[in-house]
């Protein structure tokens, strides 16, 4: 199983559940800090078991669009071997700016540098979708976007590489309260409360004022979360895929009880915005338990 960053949501989930996995009879070996839309494509080759994926990252695999933009119909054929066991909802798009810095507003952003996620990466078009339905303006016309893996981004913040950082982080999260401890912080959000387009898989979120020490916003930011998907590759059985799907939802409780950053982790989220096939063992799972699914979702 692969999944990103070890202190996001969608590298504390799998990690929290794999010694729950063991104990059901499930071992799993997890590699973090992985690039997630190359994880996809593990997946769909049958050289990866699982991984989380971004739902967007899925949507491009079919069409063979964005990242997997030169594999044309080869792209396709990799999205058939993919197959979804849940949804939900992780990291919340943070718009940082040092609040003495030369960025106080959107409108500062024009001829800026702004950090975009990492290479070939889904988050990509998840932030350029937020800047301009905040701003109006454009990466390459507006404003200058910059690629860094995630595993920089803070420290190139810090240092100057960039005027704008948008991370995905959890509300509360120990690396945003130390950074605005070092210097304050100003988050933008946006000021109409704009849903994002459905393609994108996110949904709003709101960040409170005194989120974070350093933070000088008075008001509520209100800004995206991220939707993503524990995805398995198509022949895994229907026991270990019934058995993830199982104990990660009778886990949920002693989940968000251990760490407060998974409190965001919500059965209700179980299906939401998802576009892949479910494994037939997760839905043998939703179907024992009463679970409506959509049929779209049903695998033929």
């Amino acid at each position: 199983m692969e999944t990103t960053a070890a202190n996001s949501v969608v590298g504390l989930m799998p990690q929290s559940m794999a010694p729950l996995w063991a104990k059901a009879g499930v071992d799993v070996e997890l590699a973090m800090g992985q690039t997630l839309t190359k994880s996809q494509l593990k997946i769909g080759q049958g050289t990866l078991d699982a991984s989380v994926i971004p739902l967007p990252a899925y949507v491009s695999l079919v069409a063979g669009t964005g990242p997997y933009a030169q594999m044309g119909d080869k792209a396709k054929a990799l999205a058939d071997n993919v197959r979804s066991l849940w949804a939900f909802s992780a990291s919340t798009w943070h718009v940082i700016t040092w609040a003495d810095g030369k960025v106080q507003n959107w409108s500062d952003l024009k001829g800026k540098r702004v950090y975009i996620g990492p290479p070939a990466g889904a988050a990509n078009a998840q932030i350029r979708g937020l800047i301009k339905a905040a701003s109006g303006l454009e990466e390459g016309k507006d404003y200058e976007g910059i690629k860094a893996p995630w595993g920089v981004a803070t420290a190139g913040f810090q240092d100057g590489q960039y005027d704008v950082y948008v991370g995905a982080f959890s509300l509360g999260s120990q690396a945003l309260v130390e950074l605005s401890l070092s210097r304050k912080i100003r988050l933008l959000g946006l000021a109409n409360k704009e849903a994002p387009p459905a393609a994108l898989g996110m949904q709003v979120n709101t960040i409170p004022p005194g989120t974070y020490p350093g933070m000088v916003n008075t008001e509520p930011v209100t800004t995206w979360q991220t939707l993503m998907m524990m995805a398995v590759r198509k022949d895994l059985s229907d026991d270990l895929a019934y058995k993830l799907t199982k104990t990660y939802f009778e886990s949920l409780t002693a989940l968000k009880a251990g760490n407060a950053s998974l409190a965001v982790l919500s059965a209700d989220d179980a299906l939401s915005g998802l576009v892949a096939p479910l494994h037939p063992g997760a839905l043998k799972y939703y179907q024992e338990v009463g679970r409506a699914v959509p049929a779209a979702l049903v695998a033929r």
